[in-house]
């Protein structure tokens, strides 16, 4: 059986249990962000 992955969003911290995650990568190293921070992200 195999072990449950929580991931955390970046930017507020929710973890993936709470909302849906979106991973990116940027410089090499890999991250999460939750759908509310996206548009952040985006737009900045």
């Amino acid at each position: 059986m195999s072990e449950k992955v929580v991931h955390e969003c970046s930017k507020c911290g929710a973890t993936s249990e709470e909302k849906p995650v979106i991973s990116f990568v940027y410089n090499g190293q890999t991250y999460w962000v939750c759908v509310h921070c996206l548009p952040v992200l985006i737009h900045g």
